[in-house]
């Protein structure tokens, strides 16, 4: 049995060309991975304990030799300079249509509802921070929020009616709405309310 640790090292290089060629499958970088364990070995040769499994500890080296090839090798960039394309599939037909029917209906809602819908569902914001960055309360950020769900819901599932009073009734309440939160931010700033 090899004693010296150069012994051990020509022993197993049968053994680690083998797990290369598994990890590369490329017998060209099956060696050059091999050749750089070894000498990672052969560098770290004070660090190995006599008498504990010696191929365990070369195989070691040689994985995580493999690994760092592999992130040296990985294109890197910040996400923000990749274009949101990327990121895209092509939708089907459908979904096409039903993101346009949907924007279409962001559009008809009131400035708050889509306001306060785009900051909690596509910004991640939470209620509170809503209801800070918009000045109202908490319990008026949420209102909105599912207001905003239950009226696009309603738009897209088709089950609205389309006569103008309901249109002038919803005008009206998102007015109220409004006024509200005017007179609840203006009695926290300590304004006198009428």
């Amino acid at each position: 049995m090899p004693n010296s640790f150069h012994d051990q090292v020509i022993t197993i290089l049968p053994k680690l060309r083998v797990q290369a060629l598994a990890l590369t499958r490329n017998r060209a970088a099956a060696e050059d991975l091999v050749q750089d364990a070894v000498c990672n070995a052969l560098s770290a040769q004070a660090s190995f304990i006599p008498g504990t499994n010696f191929p365990a500890w070369m195989h070691r080296i040689l994985r995580n030799r493999f690994i760092s090839n592999l992130r040296k090798r990985r294109d890197t960039t910040d996400i923000d300079d990749v274009p949101a394309s990327t990121f895209a599939t092509e939708a089907p037909h459908e979904d096409r249509l039903a993101l346009k029917d949907l924007g279409k209906a962001m559009t008809r809602l009131p400035a708050d509802q889509r306001e306060a819908l785009v900051m909690v569902v596509v910004q991640g914001m939470s209620y509170e921070a809503l209801a800070e960055a918009t000045d109202c309360a908490v319990g008026t950020a949420k209102s909105r929020v599912f207001r905003a769900r239950r009226q696009l819901e309603a738009w897209l599932i088709g089950d609205t009616p389309e006569r103008s009073d309901d249109r002038a009734a919803a005008a009206r309440a998102s007015m109220l709405s409004r006024a509200l939160d005017a007179q609840i931010a203006d009695a926290r700033r300590g304004h006198r309310v009428a």
